[in-house]
């Protein structure tokens, strides 16, 4: 299926779940020596190729955080990933709705309900 708004909407799925699995990581090492705190960006990325009619040409970056670090050399803030974690997961369950409501209305136009 050839649609531009699921193709949006799945790819900004996917990189809404890579952003959970780094953060998630981010705060399991929370307390490891050394640790660099990694983020994910798309968002950029994913307008300029929905621009062209292209999202799955998305790029779904991480790359390392450039906050300063503690003393034992870890740079992770819990309360900003924690928070991150909360605006995440709120981000994508509005493109499961989305996704959702775009299915309901294709289900209405070959006349099978909502």
């Amino acid at each position: 299926m050839d649609d531009l708004t699921i193709s949006t909407v799945h790819t900004a799925l996917r990189g809404l779940s890579q952003r959970q699995k780094v953060i998630a990581d981010n705060i399991a090492n929370v307390e490891t020596p050394g640790f660099t705190a990694r983020k994910v960006s798309f968002e950029d990325s994913l307008r300029s190729a929905v621009r062209v009619g292209a999202p799955g040409f998305t790029n779904v970056a991480v790359t390392p955080q450039d906050t300063p670090a503690n003393v034992n050399g870890n740079n992770v803030q819990l309360d900003d990933e924690t928070l991150s974690l909360v605006d995440t997961g709120l981000q994508y369950q509005l493109m499961v709705e989305a996704m959702n409501a775009k299915f309901g209305l294709l289900r209405t136009a070959m006349g099978r309900g909502a």
